[in-house]
């Protein structure tokens, strides 16, 4: 673990100092413009790791453009990052390139225009929210009672789920009016999120009454801890998700008409109960267990658990559906790739034995509003006998 953090960290700081040195050598003019525009750079680069340290003691109007021009500074210099090494590449193969980071208006150019671009591009595409659709089939008793819950009767229970809606400094009250107006738009009988709808802290959803906008769910909602809520304080959160009127499962079970909603806590919580223990407390049946639910039959179960880490736990004790958020996929590519890697899956469905999951890359965002080959979105979970 110690090893891997020094190869991370000497591989970061490898990497400041090459877009550093790029940056002196690119800009064109005297030591007096360089000086000028690496300035700049460090400034920006300085506001990420100062806001990291003081965004709580700001005012909120004033945290709130630090965090997403601070923010803003890591995808930019990501991208810086690519920008100079594919310069540098090409010039391997077409001498001429190299000419593109030595002293060059053309170069300099070219290199602010291009991060610019996929920056804005990354903005509006993170603005535009997909419709994912499930459909799963549900069998006995339980299932009867759970189509019964659907407004349509026979056209089942529509269950709308999200998560990393990431509330706070950037993500502000009317971007979340805007989310609460397409789940409703949905018409759904249940609202369930997955986790970190707190951002780093609690502060500008208290401030801004946040929770007054979750009471214009047309549905009852029930949501489960994220890793973010720990950061932001998490008895703190679970006050705001009960001004919120949402119902908070902390390795917990809540049973509606069939549907039995089973909440853990985010594995931050070193001391979360093992699922098989929770299913046990609530009398919901496993396949170990051999247990009925306490009316008999079977309820259809969901799994909320933010993060998608043993993903067998679910197919071993039975469930029917889990449903995590956490990855992102990364945000932007290539990060996507590291995500891809570390998560047997890092986003959209899967399958284990008789168990469907779908790992979300969130309503919302950390940090910068950019997506980069990846997207925000909500799931559609349609229930059916």
């Amino acid at each position: 673990m110690k090893a891997a953090f020094l190869l991370m960290a000497s591989a970061a700081i490898a990497a400041n100092v090459y877009v550093f040195w790029r940056i002196w050598t690119t800009v064109p003019g005297g030591i007096a413009a360089k000086c000028c525009v690496c300035a700049l750079y460090a400034l920006w680069e300085a506001s990420f790791f100062l806001a990291r340290r003081h965004l709580g003691s700001l005012p909120v109007r004033a945290a709130t453009p630090l965090y997403e021009i601070s923010n803003t500074w890591i995808i930019a210099f990501l991208y810086i990052l690519l920008a100079f090494l594919i310069i540098d590449i090409a010039g391997l193969i077409y001498p001429s390139a190299k000419g593109l980071l030595h002293n060059s208006l053309a170069g300099t150019v070219f290199v602010t225009c291009a991060v610019a671009l996929v920056l804005f591009c990354g903005n509006r595409h993170y603005h535009h929210k997909y419709r994912e659709e499930m459909t799963m089939e549900a069998s006995g008793a339980a299932a009867s009672r759970a189509v019964a819950l659907g407004a349509s009767g026979a056209a089942g229970v529509r269950i709308v789920l999200a998560s990393d809606l990431h509330l706070g400094y950037h993500n502000r009250r009317d971007e979340l009016a805007r989310w609460i107006d397409l789940i409703n738009a949905e018409n759904p009988d249940l609202v369930l999120f997955g986790g970190d709808i707190i951002d780093i802290s609690v502060k500008p959803l208290i401030e801004g009454n946040y929770a007054e906008e979750f009471h214009r769910l047309k549905a009852p909602a029930f949501a489960v801890l994220g890793n973010h809520e720990f950061y932001s304080g998490n008895k703190r959160a679970e006050q705001f998700y009960r001004d919120a009127g949402i119902t908070l499962l902390r390795d917990s079970v809540a049973l509606v008409d069939g549907i039995a909603i089973i909440g853990r806590d985010d594995r931050t919580n070193a001391d979360r109960l093992p699922l098989s223990e929770i299913l046990a407390r609530y009398g919901i049946g496993t396949e170990e267990l051999a247990a009925e639910g306490p009316d008999g039959a079977k309820p259809f179960t969901i799994l909320l658990d933010h993060q998608p880490t043993n993903l067998e736990d679910a197919e071993r004790c039975g469930i029917d559906f889990q449903f995590s958020g956490h990855t992102h996929r990364g945000q932007v590519w290539p990060v996507s790739w590291v995500t891809d890697a570390i998560f047997e899956k890092s986003w959209g469905q899967h399958r284990r034995g008789n168990t469907r999951y779908y790992v979300s890359s969130g309503l919302g965002i950390w940090g910068a509003k950019v997506r980069i080959g990846t997207r925000s979105e909500y799931l559609v979970l349609k229930l059916q006998r």
